[in-house]
């Protein structure tokens, strides 16, 4: 397990990895499971990188959705 969190350009990089479309028409969202198990908290770090820019202010949560591809 890496011990540096991503940057948010690097978190948003791997995000999009992750999106996928959902059952439901023009609807995607964000699926872990298209990760390999060893690389799955490299994710999980993203995630909390982009979660804590949008606490901080800094984005919005409709605009990291948008940076990742699910809008």
């Amino acid at each position: 397990m890496s011990e540096k969190l991503p940057s948010f350009d690097e978190a948003i990089a791997l995000l999009k990895k992750a999106v996928k479309y959902s059952n439901i028409d023009n609807q995607k969202h964000l699926d872990l499971s298209l990760v390999d198990a060893n690389e799955r908290y490299l994710y999980q770090q993203a995630l909390m990188v982009t979660q804590t820019s949008v606490i901080k202010g800094e984005y919005t949560q409709a605009q990291i959705n948008e940076l990742i591809g699910l809008i």
